[in-house]
């Protein structure tokens, strides 16, 4: 939280209270750019006990979640509608969810009828949530989850000829401040132009991007150009952004930040 909402904790804890009862409130104050505002890093308990993980429910499905431990706040609610989104073009295909984090888009694949679902992340904490979320909704046969560097398996899967229907690319922000916007670019494209080579004939990519510095216009470009190089066309199916809960606000730029767009390989 920012110096302003710091100096009013207090008193937001007590309309939190007194709104919402609860067993417990916690903190995850962690951001780097707190340290702009001479903030320290801040992650705790506020009020009551917060349990090891808390069980939530997303489009049908029961996710554990980690709100002290997990990324950001434990689960990227953001992604809740695209998450449902991409569940609709699964049906009978085999889906790779790049970048899985607790599982939240390949176990809405699996649950929505996809032959098979592959898994991975470079954390092995999001590699043991995402295997325990596909116990927990009687998912694990179809769901193999795999401690991987996305970018290596990629090339990996492609050296070996495999093909997937739907693929899912949802990484973390590379575009940290302007600066960094040409390195994210080429690192999105190579992304995107694997995915697109290991993709069959008519198959989806569900490609997204976190960072507000990444403007869709740069986004779509990129997109383009990973297709050119793929040798591949493709037609844009759906454009979307976060969830509504998201409020995209006119003169905020920031608050128009996450990307996500469906494809089909032609």
């Amino acid at each position: 939280m920012a110096l302003g909402v710091d100096a009013r904790k207090a008193e937001i804890l007590k309309a939190l209270a007194k709104s919402f009862p609860s067993e417990g409130i916690a903190e995850r104050s962690d951001a780097p750019v707190r340290s702009l505002e001479g903030l320290l890093p801040a992650i705790g308990t506020l009020a009551g006990e917060i349990p090891p993980r808390v069980i939530i429910e997303e489009n049908g499905l029961r996710f554990g979640v980690d709100m002290l431990g997990g990324q950001k706040t434990g689960w990227y609610l953001d992604q809740r509608s695209n998450r449902a989104a991409a569940a609709r073009y699964a049906k009978g295909r085999r889906v790779l969810d790049a970048f899985c984090n607790a599982g939240g888009f390949g176990l809405a694949c699996a649950a929505a009828g996809a032959s098979r679902v592959l898994a991975v992340d470079s954390s092995a904490e999001a590699v043991l949530s995402a295997s325990a979320n596909a116990k927990r909704n009687g998912l694990e046969r179809l769901v193999e989850v795999r401690e991987a560097n996305a970018f290596d398996l990629l090339h990996a899967l492609e050296r070996s000829r495999e093909k997937f229907d739907l693929i899912i690319l949802d990484p973390p922000a590379f575009a940290k401040n302007r600066a960094s916007v040409d390195g994210a670019r080429r690192g999105y494209k190579e992304l995107n132009l694997r995915a697109l080579k290991l993709l069959g004939e008519g198959g989806v990519l569900v490609t997204c991007s976190c960072s507000h510095w990444f403007v869709p216009e740069i986004f779509a470009r990129m997109l383009e150009e990973a297709a050119e190089d793929s040798g591949r066309r493709i037609r844009i199916i759906e454009e979307r952004t976060q969830d509504l809960d998201h409020p995209i606000v006119s003169g905020y730029g920031e608050s128009r930040y996450l990307k996500c767009t469906i494809v089909e390989a032609l």
